[in-house]
């Protein structure tokens, strides 16, 4: 299920991220879930931990908002 814009994404994602961590963590969802599309039932748990991974190299969580680093 790639999310076709940052609107689409599930709405935690979309208060608590800064606009540029949605568009880093949706590209990096979108490619992953591509990339994986022979993992079966993981396919989706694995975008996800993808797109996170690619989040935190870019913001850090201080205190309830995400800052870059």
């Amino acid at each position: 299920m790639p999310y076709a814009s940052i609107e689409d994404l599930p709405p935690p994602l979309r208060e608590y991220l800064p606009l540029h961590a949605r568009e880093i963590y949706r590209s990096a969802f979108n490619h992953a879930w591509d990339e994986y599309a022979d993992r079966g039932e993981q396919r989706e748990e694995i975008a996800h931990r993808i797109a996170w991974a690619a989040v935190k190299r870019r913001y850090q969580k201080e205190g309830s908002t995400w800052a870059p680093l």
